[in-house]
């Protein structure tokens, strides 16, 4: 088979729990698209590890090219890949992350096998996970909980924490300090926005990046209450992952267990 035109999926051991496992599709230089064979092999895939968890997805580019180009053609890998996933009956809120990882740069040890390589390093990796998501912080966290935090809902266009939400926060300021170890990314999404765009305009700001923002006003709040900063990050995922269900509870955030 051409090199380039084929699909490959591997086994990743050693750093993965028995709840996960990774496999990976690969893309022909400078190319964020999928060949029918490449689609049929990752069809193959969803098939083989049914029933499915919670899908991670991580995307790729060899070194050559500037990093801001492949910053954004290794994202643009991912949003294919998620594209199909959808399209064959995914719901989205099983693909909990969708990040571009840009390049991987090569080593002086690298450069015997240097094409292999390369061709290994255009890829979108997907993680199946078997981890649930929870509505609060669950008394043995793990890496990789997805916590739903459902009852902060923001107004629309909008990224300031009403009074609510302030204290439904508070409540889960109680469990962070109890479980002092975990680290977190806050994970801020919005609704009703055109596919045409990544996310919506903050009406405080004036700017598209609204999604951002609400991932930041809970940083905020959580640091002013006392919990250590270093503990946690925020992101914007603008309107990429809806729960299908109403509008209201796609203008939310979500804490996901980075470390424990």
């Amino acid at each position: 088979m051409k090199r380039g035109l084929h699909i490959l999926f591997f086994l990743f051991f050693g750093h993965l729990s028995a709840q996960e496992n990774s496999h990976s599709v690969y893309f022909e230089f400078d190319k964020f698209t999928l060949n029918n064979a490449q689609i049929s092999g990752l069809i193959n895939l969803l098939k083989d590890n049914a029933p499915l968890g919670n899908i991670q997805l991580f995307g790729y580019c060899d070194d050559r090219g500037s990093e801001d180009y492949n910053d954004k053609l290794s994202l643009k890998r991912v949003a294919t890949v998620q594209e199909i996933l959808t399209e064959k009956g995914i719901p989205i809120n099983n693909i909990f992350i969708c990040e571009g990882k840009g390049r991987i740069m090569i080593t002086k040890d690298s450069l015997k096998s240097l094409e292999k390589i390369r061709d290994k390093n255009r890829r979108v990796d997907l993680i199946f996970s078997s981890n649930p998501v929870y509505n609060s912080i669950p008394e043995n966290p793990k890496v990789g909980d997805l916590i739903n935090l459902d009852k902060i809902i923001f107004d629309m266009g909008s990224s300031i924490l009403t009074i609510k939400s302030k204290k439904e926060l508070d409540k889960y300021i109680v469990l962070l300090q109890k479980h002092k170890s975990i680290r977190f990314e806050i994970k801020g999404h919005v609704c009703c926005t055109s596919r045409k765009y990544d996310d919506a305009i903050d009406e405080e700001t004036e700017e598209r990046n609204l999604s951002k923002n609400r991932a930041k006003n809970v940083f905020t709040y959580l640091r002013l209450k006392g919990i250590n900063p270093y503990r946690m990050t925020f992101k914007g995922y603008g309107n990429r992952f809806p729960l299908g269900k109403n509008d209201e509870l796609d203008r939310r955030v979500e804490f996901l267990i980075t470390k424990n």
